[in-house]
């Protein structure tokens, strides 16, 4: 036996998965920003930011990479998936830059004036704009990975999925989840879910969740409301991306009575969901 044989090498990440993996990446920079309060003593944390986002920019640039690898014809929606992923890369490292002046402006003010206490002028701006610049940019990712899918679908189709078996409602929860549009809270014994993408019961999320393809990550994303405490974040599981993925070659639902606006707005939540 030779010692290739001896070991399973993974085969790399798919550009669709990657894509995924990157809307993922994004919602945690996203919320951790959120929940960031920033203070004339904030520096180093500034630093670590600034270099969260260069990550995500780096991490773009890899999946565009990945895209071309691929030798996919070029077709419109490859074209405007590729170029959608190039924005995600530019805003991130914009992102990035305006952390690091942030950074920058924080430090200079602390040396000056070392009883400073609040935000110096200047940075809570960057810091404003870095949030914004890659608000919007996993639901980008995840449009991004539908259109490379379907096109990678239609030349190399496969008979099964990692979404086979699962309902209709469980579907759209996924996708849901996939844009980092769904979060849960506990008020006065009760839980709700909030969802961009419309009313998403507790039930769905919670099957979901047993059959291993989300799970909460408690008090990561930002609160409901100004002052109140912070929520639970779905993501997907490697499990839960692998059919998120398959998800994305599905032919486009027939738009629902209620259907997600194309570009939500940041803080827009559904009412409480029931339990089911």
């Amino acid at each position: 036996m030779t010692d290739d044989l001896l070991f399973d090498v993974p085969e790399p990440p798919t550009p669709v998965q990657r894509l995924l993996a990157l809307a993922g990446d994004i919602t945690r920079h996203n919320d951790a920003l959120s929940l960031f309060r920033p203070t004339a003593a904030s520096g180093p944390a500034l630093g670590a930011h600034a270099d969260s986002a260069a990550q995500l920019a780096h991490a773009a640039l890899t999946a565009v990479q990945a895209v071309h690898d691929q030798q996919l014809y070029a077709s419109a929606d490859l074209i405007d998936a590729t170029v959608r992923i190039k924005q995600i890369a530019y805003l991130s490292g914009e992102a990035a830059r305006h952390l690091a002046e942030a950074q920058a402006t924080v430090t200079a003010a602390a040396l000056a004036n070392p009883e400073l206490t609040g935000l110096p002028d200047g940075a809570a701006e960057q810091f404003q704009l870095a949030q914004e610049l890659t608000a919007l940019a996993p639901q980008a990712a995840v449009e991004s990975a539908t259109g490379i899918a379907r096109e990678t679908h239609r030349r190399r189709p496969s008979a099964t999925t990692a979404a086979d078996g699962l309902a209709t409602a469980e579907l759209s929860a996924l996708h849901a989840v996939a844009r980092g549009h769904v979060v849960m809270a506990r008020s006065q014994g009760r839980e709700y879910v909030h969802s961009r993408d419309g009313s998403i019961r507790i039930g769905t999320l919670r099957s979901l969740e047993s059959k291993g393809l989300i799970v909460r990550a408690p008090a990561t994303a930002p609160p409901a409301f100004q002052g109140g405490p912070a929520q639970d974040r779905l993501r997907l599981t490697v499990r839960g991306a692998a059919a998120a993925a398959a998800l994305q070659t599905l032919p486009p639902a027939a738009p629902a009575s209620a259907a997600a606006p194309a570009m939500p707005a940041a803080h827009t939540t559904t009412g409480p969901a029931r339990s089911r």
